[in-house]
Order: C-alpha cells, then sequence, then structure tokens
C-alpha cells in the first residue's frame, strides 16, 4: 500500500477522499492542521469530526498546532481580499508548507489536499500552493489531483448522511463567514 500524508480541512470534505484512496490500494493519514478556523468551537467541532470518521476506518490521526493568532498574523493586510484571493492563497501556503513539513519528517513521499475537494476553492491556488510547498522539501512532492472529479462530490453528499456530520456553511476564518 501506497502512504499518503493528506491534510484533511473536515469529515465532509475527507470522507469521499479516505474512502476512495482505501479502495484503491492507499494508506492515507490525516493531518488536521487548520490554524484558520473561527471560532475555536468551530475548529473543535471539524476536528472532532475527522478524529471520528478516521477511527471509525482505523486511518491514523495527526493533530496539528491551533493557533488562530499566529494564523491572522501571517495573512495580516490580506483581510479584505474576497473569497478565492490572495488572502486564501497565502492560507494553502501556510497549511501544505506544514503538511510537507510533516510529511519529510514521517518518511512520506507524497502528501495532498481535501481542499482540492472543496467547491469554496480555487483548485489552481491549491495546486500553486501546494507546489510552493514542496518545493524546498527535499524527497517529498504534492499530488496535485482535483478530489472533486470521478464522482466524489456526490460521494460526499452521500457519506456526509450516513455519517451524520456536522457541515459546516463556510470554509473556517471569519472573513469568509461574512460573505
Amino acid at each position: 500500500m501506497e502512504k499518503i500524508l493528506l491534510h484533511c480541512c473536515c469529515a465532509p470534505c475527507s470522507a469521499p477522499i479516505i474512502e476512495w484512496m482505501l479502495s484503491n490500494n492507499m494508506a492515507p493519514t490525516l493531518f488536521f492542521f487548520n490554524l484558520n478556523i473561527y471560532p475555536a468551537g468551530e475548529y473543535q467541532k471539524r476536528k472532532e469530526e475527522c478524529i471520528r470518521y478516521a477511527a471509525s476506518l482505523g486511518v491514523e490521526f495527526i493533530d496539528g498546532d491551533y493557533d488562530h493568532d499566529a494564523w491572522l498574523e501571517q495573512i495580516r493586510g490580506l483581510e479584505d481580499e474576497p473569497e478565492r484571493g490572495l488572502r486564501c492563497l497565502e492560507c494553502f501556503k501556510i497549511r501544505l508548507a506544514a503538511t510537507a513539513r510533516l510529511a519529510s519528517g514521517r518518511g512520506f513521499s507524497t502528501f495532498t489536499t481535501t481542499l482540492a475537494g472543496s467547491r469554496w476553492k480555487s483548485f489552481a491556488q491549491i495546486v500553486e500552493a501546494g507546489r510552493w510547498a514542496a518545493s524546498p522539501v527535499e524527497g517529498v512532492q504534492f499530488w496535485e489531483k482535483d478530489w472533486k472529479k470521478g464522482g466524489l462530490t456526490e460521494r460526499r453528499k452521500v457519506l456526509l448522511q450516513e455519517n451524520n456530520f456536522y457541515n459546516q456553511l463556510y470554509c473556517g476564518c471569519e472573513f469568509s463567514i461574512r460573505k
């Protein structure tokens, strides 16, 4: 089985991707690293749903640190950017850089992200951020898979209901709430 480090943002987006990987002879390890999620209670709900789903499948879960204040500092000046603007690109870079470093430290040669399965996000930005994150990390590559294709968006809807997942209605940061 091929080992893949999967940056995950929430259970509804993760579930069809994990299911696909497992059925395609891949062993995903989930990495929940989402400093952008606001408020802390929202972050906790999303994390707990990912933990619950990973445990039900026997998939390893790695919990990243949550420091929303550090994220705010890193995106300072981009608060008024629109969704899919420069703030989102910077946010992806922050999260995927941490994923690439963890991949290297844990012996993964490949990482990808469930962000590429979200209807709210720009796939081109995710690919740009993933390539950028992988470039300084020797022996690690970003898997540029568009997780919205191949029936996975439809499967997401089914798994959402079957697992009774908490389904958020915004990307995660306070700036996406107001839109």
